[in-house]
C-alpha cells in the first residue's frame, strides 16, 4: 500500500483570534487519535542561545552568513529579521516529517503561509482564522488587560487590512466557538487527506 504523506496545516488570521488556543485544541484531538502523528516544526534563528536553550531543540541556531546561504540555496521556507537577528522556517525538517507521514500545524503569518502553500503545494492547506466580529475581537484584545488603548486600535486596524486577504486561502473558519473551530479544522485535515489526487494509486492496486 502507498505511504500517505502528511500535511501541512498553515493557519493565519488576526491577532486576538484565538489561533494559538484552536491549533492547541487540534493537536490534542489528533494526538488522542493517532499519537505520534504531530511533528514540530524548529525554527532557525541567528540570535545566541539563552540559558539552557540547546541546538535543534529551542532552535536550530546558525550564524547570520549560514543562515543567508540557507536562503540563496532555497533552504528556507520562509524568514523575518527581528533586532537584528534572523528567525526562519527551514525546509528540510519538513520533509522528513511529511515523509513520515506527521502533520505539522503552523500559527504563522500571512506571508508565512502562502510561502508554505507554494513551497509544499498539495502538501500543505491554508487556513485563515476569522473573529465572529470585530467588535467581539476588539473585546478579545481588551481582555488580555495587556494592551494600551493606542495599541489595540493599531491591531483592529491591522486585522482589518488582514481580513482583506482571507480570500487568498483554500478554507475560512470563524472562531466563534473554541470546539466548533477545532471540528471544522479538523474535517478540513480529513478532507484533504481523503482527495483523490492523493489516494489514487491505493486505488489502482485495487484494479
Amino acid at each position: 500500500m502507498n505511504e500517505r504523506r502528511g500535511l501541512i496545516v498553515a493557519v493565519s488570521g488576526p491577532s486576538g483570534v484565538g489561533k494559538g488556543t484552536v491549533l492547541a485544541k487540534v493537536e490534542e484531538l489528533l494526538e488522542q487519535a493517532n499519537p505520534g502523528s504531530i511533528g514540530h516544526s524548529i525554527s532557525v534563528t541567528t540570535r545566541a542561545p539563552r540559558g539552557s536553550e540547546q541546538d535543534g531543540v529551542e532552535y536550530y541556531f546558525r550564524t547570520t552568513e549560514e543562515f543567508e546561504q540557507m536562503i540563496r540555496e532555497g533552504k528556507i521556507v520562509e524568514y523575518d529579521k527581528y533586532v537584528d537577528n534572523y528567525y526562519g522556517t527551514p525546509s528540510e525538517p519538513l520533509e522528513r516529517m511529511l515523509d513520515k507521514g506527521q502533520d505539522i500545524l503552523f500559527d504563522i503569518t500571512i506571508e508565512g503561509s502562502l510561502a508554505l502553500e507554494n513551497k509544499f503545494g498539495d502538501d500543505s492547506v491554508t487556513i485563515f482564522i476569522l473573529p465572529p466580529s470585530f467588535e467581539e475581537l476588539e473585546a478579545r484584545l481588551r481582555g488580555r488587560g495587556t494592551e494600551t488603548d493606542d495599541k489595540v486600535k493599531a491591531r483592529l486596524a491591522a486585522a482589518k487590512n488582514e481580513v482583506k486577504r482571507a480570500g487568498e486561502f483554500e478554507y475560512i473558519v470563524t472562531n466563534d466557538d473554541i470546539d466548533r473551530a477545532a471540528r471544522d479544522i479538523l474535517a478540513i485535515i480529513t478532507a484533504e487527506k481523503l482527495k483523490a489526487s492523493k489516494n489514487i494509486y491505493t486505488a489502482k492496486e485495487l484494479e
